[in-house]
Order: C-alpha cells, then structure tokens, then sequence
C-alpha cells in the first residue's frame, strides 16, 4: 500500500474498451488512482 503523496509506480492496464492506458500518459497532470475489490458476483 502506497502511503498519502508517494508517487504511484509506473503501471499499464486496459480500459473498458480494451485499449492500454498507462500512467505515464498523465504525466504532468493531477490523477486519481480507484481501486476496489471485485464485487460478490458471478462474473
């Protein structure tokens, strides 16, 4: 767990549609990072 004002690692997922974001491509600009758990449900 990253503690409040370190920087987050350099990182690269898909978006919703597939296509690869990565955080080097905010660089410069204000990010929030969300991460939750995967809900209780089937898929």
């Amino acid at each position: 767990m990253l503690d409040v004002g370190v920087k987050a690692p350099s990182f690269t997922l898909p978006d919703g549609d597939g296509t690869k974001i990565s955080l080097d491509n905010f660089r410069g600009k204000k990010v929030v990072l969300w991460f939750f758990p995967k809900a209780n449900t089937p898929g």
